[in-house]
């Protein structure tokens, strides 16, 4: 099976590498796409029916979100009539059981919740999809579109969702951008947001903190991602999160950021990664009901170094009843090497989605069929999925985790490594 992937017949094709939004009329997304989705808000505001907004339940999807919800109220939708709705934990906006909240809604807008080519709505309500992830199968039928997946470099739903909006009059929450673009972009959001973005930012550090916060709740065991939301949409700056004397602050999301950070150090240490026979991944194996599997791959990602590393998996069977939740980040000895090289960094989704296609598994469907529409999701540089147990011991078995390849020696952490992630951690300590 060919791993080329498919082009999404919306939006068109953009590489452009822009400095500012003015000087490239067709980044972060075409101009087409994005006067579409502007006269979408327009009528939405306009249209005396009610709107439901589905944002992701992170810093970029929460950010994203208040964006879109700001701007309506601005362009006179009444705020009675605007709903927002997080889906389930480990529910996703496709799932026929979330589509209850559709019913009586003229509008549904969707932002940073990944793209795929299935309904997100249980009635004809008019739909539009603000995101970024990787689109290989396409888009909800009939929804009016606005992704930046192709758009390199691609931005975050956040920016996404600023600049869609900024002409309608949402300059003032540039902010919103700036939070969501470093909760998702890490480091390199500075290289990536435009310019005229980064000039309603706060300090690193005061961005750093808002970020941390504004994570933890949906992170947590008891999944309680309203209260990250109500302290983001009404801040009006990065201030009003943080600080102890803000009307915005909620003691909850300090209380939540420590739970996560002593469930993060407990499972980051629960057990050594086990690698694939080839060597191209270290995967670590937790149980925990908080959704800190995320977290312990990028920490490992950090510190593992071998000569054919690619991807770091953690693997969390404790997080829903059944089922495993996974993620992958590139790790970086993988980013260095490829740079070094002059040639893309590895490509998770498709490092993925080979090992399901090599399976052998007899009659019939493929494992990568089995595997289903909730697996290799997201981004190239950090995926992950969602499969029952049963299926990812057999996905175990075609990575061949844990086999050692003789011939080549086995691959192992290098025996001269200091920088291990129990010396990293016991640094911070």
């Amino acid at each position: 099976m060919s791993s080329k992937r498919k082009q999404p017949t919306t939006p068109e094709r953009c590489t452009k590498k822009p400095k500012t939004i003015t000087e490239e009329p067709d980044w972060p997304a075409s101009r087409q796409a994005l006067d579409a989705a502007r006269a979408f808000l327009r009528r939405c505001a306009n249209a005396g029916k009610k709107t439901l907004i589905l944002p992701d339940k992170d810093a970029d999807g929460l950010c994203g979100g208040s964006v879109v919800y700001r701007t309506l109220v601005h362009l006179g939708h009444p705020p009675a009539d605007l709903l927002v709705h997080f889906v389930r934990k480990g529910s996703n906006v496709h799932d026929p059981r979330e589509w209850d909240v559709t019913e009586g809604v003229g509008f549904v807008i969707v932002v940073d919740q990944g793209s795929r080519a299935a309904r997100v709505t249980k009635g004809d309500a008019e739909v539009l999809v603000v995101d970024h992830h990787v689109a290989e199968d396409g888009f909800p039928p009939g929804a009016v579109v606005l992704s930046a997946w192709d758009c390199e470099p691609v931005v975050c739903a956040a920016v996404l969702a600023y600049v869609l909006c900024a002409p309608l009059g949402a300059e003032r929450w540039a902010w919103l951008a700036c939070v969501g673009a470093m909760g998702d972009l890490g480091a390199r959001w500075e290289e990536i947001v435009p310019l005229s973005v980064k000039a309603g930012r706060c300090s690193k550090k005061g961005l750093g903190e808002v970020v941390s916060l504004i994570n933890a709740p949906r992170r947590t065991a008891r999944y309680d991602v309203g209260s990250a939301w109500e302290v983001v949409n009404t801040a009006s700056s990065p201030d009003d999160v943080v600080s102890l004397t803000s009307p915005c602050y909620n003691a909850r999301l300090r209380e939540a950021r420590r739970e996560v950070n002593a469930e993060v150090e407990r499972c980051s240490r629960a057990s050594a990664p086990r690698f694939s026979r080839d060597g191209r991944v270290a995967m670590l194996r937790i149980r925990s009901e908080a959704q800190v599997h995320p977290v312990v791959a990028t920490r490992w990602a950090g510190v593992l170094k071998s000569s054919k590393l690619e991807v770091v998996m953690a693997a969390n069977d404790g997080y829903l009843p059944g089922m495993v939740n996974f993620s992958c980040r590139v790790a970086r000895v993988a980013n260095t090497r490829a740079k070094e090289r002059g040639i893309p960094p590895p490509n998770i989704i498709e490092i993925l989605k080979g090992y399901a296609d090599n399976a052998q598994v007899g009659n019939g469907p493929s494992l990568r069929e089995r595997l289903g529409d909730n697996f290799a999701r997201g981004h190239k540089e950090a995926s992950g999925g969602i499969v029952t147990l049963e299926l990812f011991g057999k996905l175990c078995v075609a990575m061949e985790i844990g086999v050692k390849d003789v011939r080549n020696g086995g691959s192992k952490v290098a025996r001269t490594q200091k920088n291990t992630l129990d010396g990293w951690l016991d640094s911070r300590s």
